[in-house]
């Protein structure tokens, strides 16, 4: 498989290739349609698999990169349903060390995920709109 655009610059995944036409399927909705080859080029460097990702959310692909384990993800779903909190709340909530949750929160931040904030007097975090978006969508 292989990554192709039509004249109007719209990526497909090609499925199937004949002498006149071509089976491709259009990887945010997965539909499929015969195309004329003439209208058809190769896109260099890229993956059919990174095209097939184009189906996802562009807030969940953030997550989805940010979040490493289930813990991570935990995390993050737990700052947007109960944030904003405290880092002593985290701390006292859950089982991460001060350690492990400054790399999580590292990370978060440094995909916009998370933001500082204050939380009745103490440093804390809370979630952006993405990291929402994703969420809700994750959980549905």
């Amino acid at each position: 498989m292989r990554t192709v655009r039509d004249e109007s610059g719209t990526h497909y995944v090609l499925v199937e290739r004949s002498s006149e036409s071509s089976l491709v399927r259009d990887p945010e909705t997965g539909a499929e349609k015969h195309v004329a080859n003439e209208t058809l080029e190769p896109v260099d460097g890229e993956s059919p698999l990174a095209a097939a990702a184009a189906a996802v959310p562009a807030a969940v692909q953030t997550v989805l990169t940010a979040a490493h384990d289930d813990r991570a993800l935990g995390l993050l779903v737990e700052l947007d349903r109960r944030g904003p909190l405290s880092v002593h709340d985290i701390l006292d909530s859950y089982d991460l060390c001060e350690s492990d949750l400054h790399g999580l929160l590292g990370e978060f931040r440094a995909a916009g995920l998370v933001v500082t904030t204050d939380v009745v007097g103490r440093p804390g975090y809370d979630t952006t709109e993405t990291a929402s978006e994703a969420v809700a969508f994750l959980t549905g």
